[in-house]
């Protein structure tokens, strides 16, 4: 029997390098709005909005729209899900790098 290898496990949505880094980030926060999450994983608008509606539609990530004073803000936060997936992103990279 031949036995596969972890990295057949790891999560195509959250092993792309800025999904990675947001989702790494959001598993640190309890949310982190928009602009400051951008600003984090270096990435344009439009690409940010992207890579948030690919994880949103996963069921990973929550969107809270609201405002802060007068201006408007979206929120971002990993779903319990989304935080079940990072923790087995996590096992899996750890599998392949201490074999």
């Amino acid at each position: 029997m031949t036995v596969q290898h972890p990295r057949h496990e790891l999560d195509d949505l959250i092993h792309a390098p800025v999904r990675l880094s947001m989702v790494a980030a959001l598993a640190a926060a309890d949310s982190i709005d928009f602009r400051t999450l951008r600003d984090l994983v270096q990435v344009s608008d439009s690409l940010h909005s992207k890579h948030i509606t690919t994880l949103e539609e996963a069921g990973y990530l929550a969107v809270r729209k609201g405002y802060e004073g007068r201006r408007g803000r979206t929120w971002l936060s990993l779903t319990p899900a989304g935080v079940a997936a990072y923790r087995r992103y996590l096992e899996v990279l750890t599998s392949i790098t201490t074999a």
